[in-house]
């Protein structure tokens, strides 16, 4: 062949040509300044006066026409709000009462309406929670299907985890299909160990092998996941007791906290599981999850005043970060607004 034709050359000059474009392309593009990768954005941290915004806002709006109105048509208005915020009727009664006889002439509503903070505030008064001080520390979780309890210790979980501490989870609810399935994922996810048995299992032994393996492995902190309801003849509170006796016997002193946990979008509903669990499982604390999407937040001043068990943590979304300590003046911003 002819290197010196002019077919040969012109079809190396084609080459060299499109070689050059594809080289000046590329320089171009190491030129160009690189986007961000795509990615979600994190979302902003909650609180729970945000999470309260419904309950507040719809609280308020009634609240101002209560404070617009004078004598007894002012209280029976406040009674409508707290009732529509589902605080209760007897927590509701006893709010009232204790406004009439501490808030003086009623003429001022700036007066009546720091008074109603301060009686809020007062009925929500806990001692503070705890910290783990024996290992292992042991935290039997109750409550039934469907409000949250699951995700509730996968979030538990998480928190201890960050505070250092090693974690080991129970999956003694045994009944309820894929229970057991949903509870590792959350585990993995907080980073805790699991101690599992196959579906159907009797609770208690798998409990009583969890508590083997959290002293074996150092564990500091146990949750233990229990039945919120039986598929078997056997009533679900008398399993409940059965599962602490045999806590108690593997730890003596433990469970060092039973958490209730209850799902704020049920309103009163919560109220009554929270009384025929108390005396059963012993329930040393309430969680209130869901509180971020509903108009009833007032169910969690009921459950504290009537049942005097303290609420511990409150859940605002699904995030494993959205579980947080209850703070009683929180609370209180959320529904009647800051000072």
């Amino acid at each position: 062949m002819d290197l010196t034709s002019p077919e040969v050359l012109g079809a190396a000059a084609v080459v060299v040509a499109g070689v050059g474009a594809l080289v000046v392309r590329a320089l171009r593009v190491g030129r160009r300044p690189q986007a961000a990768p795509a990615g979600p954005v994190a979302p902003a941290p909650r609180d729970l006066r945000t999470a309260l915004a419904a309950t507040g806002r719809r609280f308020r709006e009634r609240l101002d026409v209560a404070l617009g109105r004078s004598g007894d048509q002012r209280f029976e208005a406040l009674e409508e709000a707290l009732l529509a915020a589902d605080v209760g009727a007897r927590t509701t009664q006893l709010l009232l009462d204790r406004v009439r006889a501490n808030s003086g002439p009623v003429s001022d509503p700036a007066t009546l309406q720091q008074c109603l903070r301060s009686e809020v505030l007062g009925m929500l008064d806990q001692p503070v929670a705890g910290e783990p001080s024996v290992t292992p520390w042991v935290i039997l979780v109750t409550g039934v299907n469907g409000v949250g309890k699951t995700t509730t210790i996968g979030k538990l979980a998480a928190r201890h985890k960050a505070a250092g501490r090693k974690v080991l989870v129970v999956a003694a609810d045994t009944f309820r299909a894929a229970a057991i399935e949903q509870l590792a994922v959350w585990a993995e996810r907080a980073g805790a160990d699991i101690v599992r048995h196959e579906q159907g299992a009797d609770p208690s032994a798998v409990v009583f092998d969890g508590l083997r393996a959290a002293r074996a492995r150092g564990a500091q902190v146990v949750l233990v996941d229990t039945a919120g309801r039986l598929h078997t003849r056997t009533p679900l509170m008398e399993e409940l007791s059965k599962v602490r006796r045999t806590v108690g016997r593997e730890v003596p002193g433990a469970p060092h906290e039973v958490l209730l946990v209850l799902d704020a979008t049920t309103g009163q509903n919560a109220l009554n599981q929270a009384k025929a669990f108390g005396d059963a499982a012993g329930v040393t604390g309430v969680v209130v999850t869901k509180l971020d999407g509903t108009a009833k937040g007032g169910i969690v001043l009921a459950v504290g005043q009537e049942l005097g068990i303290p609420i511990r943590y409150v859940g605002l979304g699904e995030g494993v970060d959205d579980l947080r300590q209850f703070e009683p003046e929180e609370f209180v911003e959320g529904l009647l607004g800051p000072r």
